[in-house]
């Protein structure tokens, strides 16, 4: 069977890293994937989807030509539609549910919506048409996704949420998994090999509050002068967040690395990850950083309980100041990586080890 995807952007973010994860995992000579891109430039991870036998089909974004963006949707239906056995939407806000509209328009029966967060992360105007799409989505998909527990209740309501099936963020623990080398590489080549290194990664945006990771830094640097905050991504926020750097003295102690491929050698070179996240569907850069063994400082309430997978992950309450993160910091210095046969037993009993969860998501992909 095959199956249009959308949900991969230009951006590796946590969508397009769960994505990539199953692909790379589901039984390809049973079931495929295309992808539906909204951006004429290359998406993350587009050489390895089309390395893997995925196509991509790129048409203009909603945002940037209204009426381009729904004639070039249109024809990407009219031509493909009868090549697919399901679409795939996965997204963090009902704002746009065109892909499943124009999906039932052209007679794709199995048509699936994915919840990958559990609070609007756009402006006031995506919130309300969220709300609205909330109460005609049950019309219109035939199944029901979602992340976590919060991630389905923010999605779904009534019949919908009783129908919701959650997919865990499941990862390829072993590909991710401490490595000394990478460790050693990444901390010579920027002058840490002697410092304390605390990372974060993800999208600069107010949602993953890099902005209170520099405000924790910037109290936890007065107790060990030998730190760096490492921010791996790129996002709206890049400028701003230098700007604060520089405003807080400790623009020399940061570093913002942009996009970077390998993630598993940034996380090795890490000591602590800090997470502060204002809210989330899951956090998997969270998991990711578990699959490392690295100590984890992450937001309480905020972060699913469901994401703490290994001992080294503590919960800090976001109502609590600077100066209360950076002395639990002071706490995790003493942390050790855990073993990571003992990381890779951890995840397979919580249920997000790739190799055990990918059988549940192929049964629901060819259910009828």
């Amino acid at each position: 069977m095959r199956i249009l995807v959308f949900g991969m952007t230009e951006n590796p973010g946590g969508v397009e890293s769960f994505l990539m994860n199953y692909y790379r995992h589901i039984d390809r000579n049973h079931i495929q994937f295309d992808f539906l891109c909204n951006s004429y430039n290359p998406v993350a991870y587009e050489d390895d989807l089309i390395r893997l036998g995925g196509r991509t089909f790129h048409i203009t974004a909603r945002s940037d030509n209204y009426s381009r963006y729904k004639k070039e949707l249109e024809e990407v239906f009219r031509a493909h539609a009868k090549e697919w056995d399901a679409i795939w939407v996965n997204v963090c806000s009902l704002a746009n549910i065109d892909y499943l509209k124009m999906a039932r328009k052209y007679g794709i029966n199995k048509r699936i919506i994915h919840s990958h967060n559990s609070q609007n992360m756009d402006g006031k105007l995506r919130g309300l048409l969220h709300e609205w799409n909330k109460k005609k989505i049950g019309k219109i998909a035939t199944d029901f996704w979602a992340c976590s527990e919060d991630a389905a209740k923010w999605f779904y309501s009534g019949n919908t949420l009783q129908k919701a099936v959650v997919i865990h963020n499941a990862i390829d623990v072993d590909r991710l998994k401490y490595d000394e080398q990478k460790r050693n590489d990444v901390r010579s080549k920027y002058g840490w090999e002697n410092k304390f290194v605390i990372g974060n990664i993800g999208r600069l945006h107010f949602q993953k509050n890099q902005a209170f990771c520099l405000e924790v830094f910037s109290e936890y640097v007065k107790e060990n002068p030998e730190s760096v905050m490492v921010f791996v991504g790129q996002g709206e926020d890049e400028e701003k967040l230098k700007q604060q750097a520089k405003d807080l003295h400790i623009e020399e102690k940061t570093c913002f690395t942009g996009v970077q491929k390998d993630i598993q050698g940034w996380l090795s070179s890490f000591d602590v990850f800090l997470f502060p996240s204002k809210f989330e569907g899951l956090g998997i850069a969270a998991l990711e950083a578990q699959a490392n063994g690295i100590p984890v400082l992450a937001s309480k309430d905020v972060i699913p309980n469901e994401v703490k997978i290994i001992d080294n992950f503590k919960f800090v309450d976001l109502s609590l100041d600077k100066q209360h993160w950076a002395k639990e910091m002071v706490k995790l210095e003493k942390g050790t990586r855990i073993q990571s046969e003992k990381i890779k037993k951890s995840f397979v009993t919580a249920g997000y080890d790739i190799e055990n969860e990918i059988k549940k998501i192929e049964k629901l992909l060819v259910k009828e």
